[in-house]
């Protein structure tokens, strides 16, 4: 979840229940009446789709099966060099197929049995609060779009290769998962739009893009970094700055470039012990707190 939505495609439902997901002039599927007519076909099941009802299973075509088949064969070897051994572990046990895209119901079976995770539909960005407060009843919403298949290696919003490759592999391994159900608890404790919106960098600078030393060296575990090819190869380029929670809630960012700031854990234990305290205690006080901390 980004600083600016409005960088993302917006949803649009008009009065006859059309929908319109808006590209911008620079997105690479701009000019492409096709993926323009798919991307609204998906985005219209997704907003037709009610729980308790079966999720939408589009039938992808050989176009979107080479794309993601693409980004898993360039992503295999990045993941090995640069991926913490929790990332790891947890997508050999995921075992996802690399050569075409699974269904959402398909990642939910795989999910379900290690950390309970379900993967539900969704149209496009979600609000805040739904999305982050989805996460402490174990629930993941995941667009199913894939980007232009004219340049697989990049897209200006998240997919459903970022969503599953980066966030359902990070979600297989147990202790990534608790800290997703604490987000979610979290939210349920913020009224305030700050507050939410400072939870939010903190994961973003966390989940998405965290580090963290492993026998000295910097590894990657944000499903930002590993869903994001150039992202996974350039992130040691970065000024990676230690672990700082009050810098990472009040620390802008910017969704169109790879991110010139990390902030890194000394180990995995203290990552996980230091988020785990974090999210299960934010709430407005606290962040008040540390909202005064950033700014002195």
């Amino acid at each position: 979840m980004a600083d600016s939505p409005q960088l993302y495609a917006p949803v649009l439902r008009d009065g006859s229940g059309a929908v319109d997901v808006v590209l911008g002039a620079g997105h690479p599927g701009f000019s492409d009446p096709d993926y323009r007519a798919r991307r609204n076909a998906l985005a219209a099941e997704a907003l037709d789709w009610q729980p308790g009802r079966p999720v939408p299973e589009p039938e992808y075509t050989a176009v979107e099966h080479d794309v993601w088949r693409v980004v898993a064969r360039e992503l295999e070897p990045l993941h090995r060099l640069h991926a913490c051994r929790a990332f790891l572990d947890a997508k050999e046990e995921l075992d996802l197929p690399a050569d075409r895209v699974p269904q959402l119901r398909e990642v939910s079976g795989r999910l379900a049995p290690t950390t309970g995770f379900t993967y539900l539909p969704v149209a496009g960005l979600a609000p805040l609060r739904d999305f982050y407060g989805a996460f402490s009843g174990s629930v993941f919403f995941s667009t199913q779009y894939l980007r232009h298949p004219s340049m697989p290696l990049y897209t200006p919003e998240p997919d459903v290769i970022h969503e599953v490759i980066g966030h359902a592999n990070q979600l297989a391994d147990r202790g990534f998962a608790a800290l997703y159900r604490l987000v979610g608890e979290a939210v349920a404790r913020t009224t305030g739009e700050e507050a939410l919106r400072f939870l939010s960098r903190v994961f973003w600078f966390s989940l998405e893009f965290g580090v963290v030393y492993e026998r000295g060296e910097p590894k990657a575990y944000g499903a930002g970094i590993l869903s994001s090819c150039g992202e996974t190869a350039a992130f040691r380029t970065a000024q990676v700055r230690p672990l700082d929670l009050a810098a990472m809630g009040t620390l802008p960012y910017d969704i169109t470039r790879y991110q010139p700031v990390l902030f890194a854990a000394r180990s995995m234990s203290h990552l996980l012990d230091s988020l785990t305290l974090f999210f299960a205690s934010f709430d407005d006080d606290v962040h008040a707190r540390l909202a005064r901390q950033a700014a002195a």
